[in-house]
């Protein structure tokens, strides 16, 4: 059995990662960043990063901010010469402090996103996200009877004719609201009355926007820090509305949508 290797990961301003692992002589070994299988996509993606010695018992692989990443779940693994078995990585301390205020920033599209984090097995694996355009969700504001949600849009501006749409996930149900924009064109604000969820036969409403009548939907979501996982960190209150909660909550991708349940 090998042992088990921690790797560490750094994190910069520019969106490269530095991986460490402690392998003094890397020699031709790699550090194989390998997606996780997907539906439809019968061949995962891989990614291969010469191992350098440091000098000081560690040998580095650097992911460079291009070519981006794939969307989706990337593990980590280490193979040791070419054709060897690859050996999946422990997640060691990740130093993302750097990507903390990473809203703060404006992104040019399309929008690349990379966060490693330390999976629920405890492997290292790198959350991806890649959109030709993307809307960060900021504050929420859960209301009586409404509920507000701020956002910046990254990768392109809003229009004049710019709306936010919640359509009914397998359902052909819509709700379009005219979003209040900043001057910049990117700062916007929305505000879902939780009666217009109600009373139809939709437990799912996912929030685009679009920023122009011709424009193609922009998903609105949260992804520009260091939390890979927030569906069940960011956890928002449900409002009683015509007999039943509402309430907006984050997908297993981080995008925000809102639910709609029956009391009990």
């Amino acid at each position: 059995m090998n042992p088990v290797i921690r790797v560490t990961c750094v994190a910069d301003t520019d969106g490269r990662l530095t991986f460490a692992l402690p392998l003094a002589a890397p020699d031709s070994a790699q550090l194989l960043l390998k997606a996780r299988p997907r539906k439809g996509v019968p061949d995962p993606a891989v990614r291969r990063l010469p191992l350098e010695a440091s000098g000081d018992g560690r040998a580095l692989a650097v992911l460079e901010p291009l070519p981006a990443l794939e969307e989706g779940r990337w593990d980590a693994f280490l193979v040791r010469v070419p054709d060897a078995e690859p050996q999946q990585l422990t997640s060691g301390p990740l130093d993302l402090r750097v990507l903390v205020d990473g809203a703060r920033v404006d992104r040019p599209a399309p929008v690349a996103v990379r966060i490693p984090y330390r999976a629920l097995d405890g492997f290292l694996a790198v959350r991806a996200w890649l959109r030709p355009a993307h809307a960060e969700a900021g504050p929420i504001e859960v209301g009586e009877k409404a509920t507000t949600v701020t956002a910046r849009l990254h990768g392109t501006e809003l229009g004049q004719d710019a709306v936010v749409r919640l359509r009914g996930r397998r359902s052909r149900e819509e709700r379009t609201l005219s979003p209040s924009a900043d001057a910049d064109g990117r700062g916007f604000r929305f505000t879902v009355d939780h009666a217009d969820l109600t009373g139809v036969d939709v437990r799912y409403w996912d929030v685009h926007v679009l920023p122009a009548a011709d424009a193609a939907p922009v998903r609105v979501g949260r992804v520009l820090d260091d939390v890979a996982d927030r569906k069940h960190s960011f956890v928002y209150a449900a409002a009683p509305e015509g007999g039943q909660l509402v309430r907006p909550y984050y997908t297993v991708d981080n995008d925000l949508s809102f639910e709609v349940t029956d009391p009990g």
